[in-house]
């Protein structure tokens, strides 16, 4: 890919022994290039590293090796906050929204935080998600599960990003509720333009909604390709969940 939106080289990342047992690097020499307009999708059992690239790429996990870059600009010591001014929004797993404050105003202060017109961002959110239009002003925390993940990802569009990251998009949630959020990640996709990366553990849903995913394995990537052709390796994406050799 000649010049991708996003792209990761060499990454080396972890999680610093934040919890017993977690010391060690958990991607290594971890490549990846996301193209303008692309939705992929990270793929992979639980530990394979899929959060760990997100957490990456936003300057949430700090770099002990390799280089991350927006469109040729080097973000590798960039701070959080200035990838998400650059055009990087990060939906984390857990949604994290902040529960004492109500929809409306966890939608201002995304806004304000990267200096965007909450009016504008709000309108988008809204078209994309009618059902919060009733819920504004009510406490995210009351919300339930399906709620809070609209609302999280109405949080990340604020900033009209260049790169939407969600971790985890169907954990926990309904069958129906699903279906809406694929939904409104395909019009994000198709009708706001924005390029979309999202992690999740359904391999099915990843391969239908998808144009191309990417497999991890004990923080390695095992496989990269389009949609129908994840489909015919399905016995590669058997084994990483399983962790077996590959």
């Amino acid at each position: 890919m000649a010049d991708p939106l996003l792209r990761i080289a060499g990454a080396r990342a972890g999680y610093d022994g934040a919890r017993p047992g977690w010391d060690r690097p958990v991607i290594t020499d971890f490549d990846l290039a996301i193209g303008s307009g692309e939705l992929v999708t990270l793929l992979g059992a639980n530990g394979s590293g899929k959060s760990c690239v997100l957490l990456a790429a936003a300057g949430l996990l700090r770099l002990t090796g390799g280089r991350i870059e927006l469109e040729g600009a080097d973000l590798t010591r960039a701070s959080a906050a200035d990838r998400a001014r650059a055009g990087i929004s990060l939906v984390p797993e857990g949604r994290r929204l902040f529960a004492g404050m109500t929809v409306r105003e966890n939608l201002r202060l995304a806004a304000a935080s990267v200096g965007r017109r909450e009016s504008e961002g709000t309108e988008v959110v809204l078209d994309l998600f009618p059902h919060l239009t009733g819920l504004l002003d009510k406490v995210s925390g009351s919300l339930s599960g399906g709620e809070q993940q609209m609302c999280a990802i109405g949080r990340g569009l604020m900033a009209r990003p260049k790169l939407l990251m969600v971790d985890e998009l169907s954990l926990g949630l309904a069958p129906a509720m699903v279906d809406r959020l694929v939904d409104a990640m395909k019009r994000i996709h198709a009708e706001l333009g924005i390029t979309v990366l999202f992690v999740e553990q359904a391999a099915d849903l990843a391969i239908d909604v998808s144009e191309r995913v990417v497999v991890l394995s004990l923080g390695r990537k095992v496989f990269d390709g389009s949609a129908d052709e994840a489909t015919g390796s399905r016995d590669l994406i058997e084994r990483a969940y399983l962790g077996l050799p590959i």
